[in-house]
């Protein structure tokens, strides 16, 4: 049985938008400081742990556009390599950068997805998808990477009104870079 995990850079002001410079913001590129070789390795292993990618629209345009052109280093080999499985009610297929749409109910697909072997499926960014996920209990993993900053605005992880989960931390991780990766599981 796979399991589902969440992982997102974040400030310490809650914000997940354009860490990476895509654009979106013109805080983007918040987190780029922090990708270390230590980070690239971290990530590079729970990408190795999925059979598949889970992403929300957004999430999708800016990674594929940017990373699905960029060759070189085993964290983007892996990432261009690997299923990516989108969450949209606009695209249509076909997709591009290995991507396949998930056009209906997208719980009822990854519950489903969940119950097959096979390894995990991990998924970046993506809140409003998240919150979908959520409401139907679907998150195994939530992994938080908490950047030593506050930028003041933007799309926070967890929305004003949005579905709760009660959490228990199951490991801490404190990079050289001054990044703590929380690591929680929902209670039962």
């Amino acid at each position: 049985m796979r399991k589902l995990k969440v992982s997102t850079l974040v400030t310490l002001d809650g914000v997940i938008q354009d860490p990476g410079g895509f654009g979106e913001t013109e805080q983007g590129g918040w987190a780029n400081p922090y990708f270390t070789e230590e980070a690239e390795q971290d990530s590079l292993e729970h990408l190795m742990e999925a059979d598949y990618f889970l992403c929300g629209r957004t999430t999708y345009e800016l990674l594929s556009k940017t990373w699905g052109k960029i060759k070189g280093g085993p964290y983007l080999e892996r990432m261009n390599s690997m299923p990516k499985l989108v969450a949209s009610r606009t695209l249509a297929e076909p997709l591009e950068w290995n991507a396949k749409l998930i056009s209906g109910d997208v719980a009822e697909e990854i519950a489903k997805l969940k119950l097959e072997p096979g390894k995990d499926i991990e998924m970046y960014g993506s809140a409003s998808l998240l919150q979908t996920l959520m409401k139907h209990g679907l998150v195994d993993e939530y992994r938080v990477w908490v950047h030593p900053l506050v930028i003041g605005g933007g799309k926070r992880l967890f929305i004003e009104g949005g579905h709760s989960a009660k959490l228990r931390l199951a490991s801490s991780k404190t990079l050289s870079s001054g990044v703590v990766i929380l690591t929680y599981e929902p209670v039962s």
